[in-house]
């Protein structure tokens, strides 16, 4: 039984943020992590990008479906183990290079499946199922499965702690990386919070651009503040 399940969406930069953090306190902790999957592009599907996003998302959320296909096929073939290792890769690949490299990966989710693959040590001709529309039943009910948990106005990514009974929690949304000295304790405090009955919400919209090199910001920089609402940034009124 795993002690945390953590649903993501390979191309949501605040997903990779946390799984980064919440990688660091399983070291620390022991934690056994189950990844699973949320498509935001299954999540918005009834969304009119083009009034409703700022330019390049339905590209960005399409290019994440492609990339869970993947992961799906992964899982199929070589079971829940070794969706971890892809995700790392993925991540890596998507966030931690440079902004070239990551509209690259947009443009091609293919390449960068088959970047990822092998850097998991996995069969890289798997990149194929970017294309593979079988593994979108199994996406959609586990994308069901944390909405289920969380409600509907959530983002990436959902954390379900202790499962099956424990509470699910969409977040925490985080744009700097703890120091090891302070990631369990930022842990501490989020499964304290998930832990008390009846507690729902805490949330401000003003984020900070996270600590990406495929984001313009070093991790010794501070990102600029942006508002967001529903999942994404504020667009400017006019």
């Amino acid at each position: 039984m795993a002690d945390l399940h953590f649903y993501f969406d390979p191309i949501c930069p605040f997903a990779w943020m946390t799984s980064t953090w919440v990688r660091e306190v399983a070291d620390q902790r022991s934690y056994d992590i189950e990844w699973r999957f949320i498509s935001l592009r299954m999540v918005n599907a009834e969304v009119d990008y083009a009034s409703h996003f700022p330019p390049g998302y339905e590209r960005s959320h399409s290019a994440g479906l492609s990339l869970l296909r993947v992961a799906a096929e992964a899982r199929r073939r070589f079971g829940a183990l070794a969706v971890g290792p892809l995700y790392q890769a993925m991540g890596t690949g998507m966030f931690e290079e440079s902004r070239e490299r990551h509209r690259a990966a947009l443009a091609d989710p293919k390449g960068l499946a088959t970047q990822a693959l092998t850097a998991a040590g996995l069969d890289p001709a798997l990149a194929d199922a970017v294309d593979a529309t079988e593994h979108d039943a199994l996406i959609r009910t586990e994308t069901d499965e944390a909405l289920g948990l969380t409600g509907r106005d959530v983002g990436t990514p959902i954390l379900h702690f202790e499962p099956p009974d424990g509470t699910a929690l969409f977040g925490p949304v985080i744009s700097r990386r703890p120091a090891p000295e302070d990631a369990v304790a930022l842990w501490d405090h989020v499964v304290g919070l998930s832990r008390f009955p009846g507690f729902a919400e805490l949330k401000r919209s003003l984020r900070e651009v996270p600590q990406l090199a495929a984001l313009g910001v070093a991790a010794d920089q501070v990102g600029v503040e942006e508002d967001w609402q529903q999942g994404h940034r504020r667009q400017s009124e006019g």
